[in-house]
């Protein structure tokens, strides 16, 4: 992964975030809270496994 790679990756997860943020900025719900962490916190991990190169190579 190129520090290209990374940057592009880093603006695409704030994007993410930012997105998500406005979505429960405007609808208040408690359970869309819980959904929108979630789904943060795994983009979150991912973007950390990929910068650590960990993934599992599944295409054979």
């Amino acid at each position: 992964m190129t520090w290209l790679d990374k940057v592009l990756a880093l603006f695409a997860l704030a994007g993410f975030i930012g997105f998500l943020a406005v979505l429960v900025g405007f609808v208040w719900r408690l359970d869309l809270i819980v959904v929108v962490t979630i789904g943060v916190l795994l983009a979150i991990y991912d973007f950390y496994l990929s910068l650590r190169g960990r993934h599992r190579d599944d295409s054979h």
